[in-house]
Parts: C-alpha cells; structure tokens; sequence
C-alpha cells in the first residue's frame, strides 16, 4: 500500500489550492479525483467567477477575502497564469435590500473603497445598464472576476512541481480513520496517509455522511448571449460584473465580454435552481429556462440577451445557512473537511488552501473561521 502524508480528496478548487500548499510545505501528498484535471461535472468551471471584498453575506469573511486578494497575486505570480481581472463591480437593488445594504455594512465596517451610486448616476457611467429610479448600486472598484478552470490548473502544476502525487479518474469509493492514520480506497488501489483532506463539492452527501450536516446539492445554469449590436459596448473597461437583487429578492449576476467577439456575455440567477445529485443533474438547457433569464434582463440590461450562444450547469452545494463548512471533522482528529460553499465560495481558493494546510499540519489557523464550524448545526 502506498503511504503519504496527506491525502486529498478532489482536486476541484479547493482541493488543488490544498494540494498545493500542503506540497509546498514539504508534505508528501496524493491528491485524487473522479474526473480529469479542471473537468466541468462539479463547480469549478464555466469560465469566470465574481470577486469582490464589499461582502453582503457578513463582514466576518472580510479578512478572508483581504488574505485571498494577496494570494491570488501570489499564484498569478508563482504559475506565470492569468487569473484575475479587478474590472469593478456593481451591487444593485433597492437601498435596504441585502446585496446593496449588506454589501455597504461590510465596506464601511472594514473601510473599503466604495461608492455609493444614484440610479442616474449608474446609468450614465453604466450605459448598459437601467436600474429603476428607486434602486441604488455600490461600487466597488476591486471587485472583478477570477478565472476557474485556469486556478485549478496552477494549482494543479505548482502541486506537482512541489512533489505532490496527482491521479486523475480515480474515484475515491471509501475511506476510514483511526488513531494511526488513514486508508483511502478506490477502484485501483488503497493509500494509507497521515492525515486526509476531503474538499468533495457536491459529493459532500456522501463522501461526508457522517457530519451529520444536511448539504442540499443544486443545480445552477450559466448562460452566455451574444448582445444586441457585439460585445464591443461589454469589455471589461467599460462594463463591470454586477449582482442585481430584485423583488422578491431574487439575485441575477453578469459579467464582462471576457473571451471576444465569439464569447458573448455571461449571466445567471444566484439559487433558486433545482434539487439534485452528481449522478441525477439534466445537464441539458431548457428553453424556459433561456426565456426566464431574457425576460429577467430586459428592463435591467436591455440588449444583452440579445442571441443565445450556449449554456453550463454547474452545482451549488448549500448549507442550511449557506455559509461554508471548513474545520477538522468532529468525529476524525486526523481529517479535515472544507464544503458547503453555497454558490459563493470560489474567490475564496487560494486563502481555503492555506487555511487547510494550516489544520492538517497544526490543527489550528490564524484565519478567522469561526463562522464555518461543523459543529454549529
């Protein structure tokens, strides 16, 4: 049986980043995933993630995201990669809603530069964009977005140039602990390690069973549009991502034409999609789907669902709070589990990784993740 340090299970966004760090720091590590490298069945793929400090989940993953800014300058650098476009970004809504209200609690509470932006305002510096004349934005001029399937790949590559041990199209079938270490079993082979790492996205259900945590896995569509007239009046120096909350609290994101005149425009609504599992999700778009997301843009983004151009689905995997799960298991001292991240988790890769080197190697962080416990529920 071949013996490692650390084990990870999946290698998808954060479990590149841990593989990553943990290599690193000198430890020999065996990552292992299902499907290939940067693959589109679990979360981490569609082209672009948002990015943003102002956050209206709660100011408590402020700091988070201050260590996640400077680390993902540290993995552009160390992967030669381009990862990231800080082109601004739009909160909009109603001022009392919780994308703009929330998001403006948490820049005034940890002074980050922002401005608040009237209707008219927004449409005159945002032509694409027409908010109604109750509704407000904050503006964040760090907010922008993050590439995903180009972080799993430096990840990946800084991994295996640290030594670490990469098998991709192994599934992982089971996995046990005891005070000596842990055996992790697959169709091909069983691996004893240390400690264990397990950052299994939507297979959170079964690969963590017994955290007795009810993760509820959903399926989100990604849709890109060809707009109204090209892209030209959507690259990135002229339009920034935005996050649109509109009654009855209903989300709908947007990003810049980040991939040419062939790439269109990418929106989607932020939940609200389908119960399912990895094995059970209609990968297919409906056309019902298409017009809803149309009909939603129209008044506020008129033109930019101007052609469909093709579509992904992705899943969601939901906490009952939707704040993520990141701690050592309760019932295992030698593993440590990081899922549950609710739709909202990618821009926070690089500092998850660092955190999860830190609790497999000392038990303990400096990072604030109080709020993730798996013991809270």
């Amino acid at each position: 049986m071949e013996t490692y340090d650390v084990i990870v299970i999946g290698l998808g966004g954060m479990g590149s980043a841990a593989a990553h760090h943990l290599a690193a720091r000198g430890q020999r590590v065996l990552g292992l995933d299902r499907f290939g490298p940067a693959h589109d069945q679990g979360a981490s793929h569609g082209g672009s993630r948002i990015t943003r400090q102002s956050y209206f989940e709660d100011p408590a993953y402020v700091p988070l995201l201050l260590r996640s800014y400077e680390l993902w300058a540290a993995l552009e650098r160390d992967s030669g990669r381009s990862l990231t476009d800080l082109c601004g970004g739009l909160m909009l809504g109603a001022p009392d809603s919780l994308t703009v209200a929330g998001s403006r609690l948490s820049a005034e509470q940890w002074g980050l530069p922002h401005e608040i932006l009237a209707s008219s305002e927004i449409r005159r510096r945002f032509p694409n964009l027409r908010p109604a004349s109750h509704e407000i934005g904050l503006y964040e001029p760090q907010a922008g977005y993050v590439r995903p399937e180009e972080t799993v790949r430096a990840n990946l590559a800084l991994a295996a140039l640290h030594g670490a041990a990469l098998h991709f199209e192994e599934p992982v079938s089971a996995w046990t602990s005891s005070p000596d270490g842990v055996v992790v079993r697959t169709a091909a082979a069983s691996y004893s390690a240390g400690s264990l790492v397990v950052c299994p996205g939507p297979w959170a259900p079964s690969l963590l069973a017994d955290l007795g945590i009810a993760f509820s896995v959903e399926r989100q569509v990604q849709f890109f549009f060809q707009p109204e007239g090209g892209v030209s009046g959507y690259l990135p120096d002229r339009q920034p991502i935005f996050i649109w909350e509109g009654p009855p609290g209903m989300q709908v994101y947007g990003f810049p034409a980040l991939d040419g005149p062939s790439g269109g425009v990418k929106v989607a609504f932020f939940r609200g999609g389908e119960v399912t599992t990895p094995s059970t999700i209609d990968r297919s778009i409906r056309p019902s789907e298409i017009a809803d997301v149309a009909a939603h843009l129209e008044s506020r983004v008129p033109g930019l669902a101007g052609r469909y151009l093709g579509g992904k689905t992705c899943m969601y995997t939901n906490t009952l709070d939707h704040h993520f799960v990141i701690g050592r298991h309760p019932g295992h001292a030698n593993v440590t589990v990081a899922c549950g991240f609710s739709g909202h988790g990618f821009k926070f890769v690089p500092v998850v990784g660092e955190i999860l080197a830190d609790l497999t190697l000392t038990g303990a962080t400096d990072h604030p993740i109080g709020l993730f416990d798996p013991l809270r529920f």
